[in-house]
């Protein structure tokens, strides 16, 4: 038996291992692509004013974690939305933002 730490790799051996490694590759990037899928499918997502929690409610366009909680602490104090344009009524909450979100937002 040859020892094989001393000499190269054989042509066919080291095409056996890159082939091998291409495949592996290969796997990784093909199942990496739900993960975009995934990411669009929640931001086109309905959010509900009266149900949501601030880490869905900060998947809305210039909605953040800040602004999340004080519709968070709105509801809370003020009890539940009865429309969407009530948002407006929430403190950093203006018509541009309000006007981004239409589509997503639900009572």
């Amino acid at each position: 038996m040859k020892n094989l730490s001393s000499q190269a790799m054989s042509p066919k051996a080291l095409i056996c291992v890159l082939l091998t490694s291409m495949l592996f590759f290969t796997t990784n990037v093909i199942s990496a692509e739900p993960k975009v899928t995934t990411y669009v499918e929640v931001m086109q997502k309905n959010v509900h004013l009266n149900k949501s929690t601030v880490e869905e409610l900060v998947t809305l366009k210039g909605i953040g974690h800040k602004r999340a909680q004080a519709i968070v602490a709105y509801r809370q104090q003020i009890g539940a939305f009865k429309s969407v344009s009530e948002l407006i009524n929430v403190k950093g909450i203006g018509e541009k933002i309000l006007n981004d979100n239409k589509d997503r937002l639900k009572i």
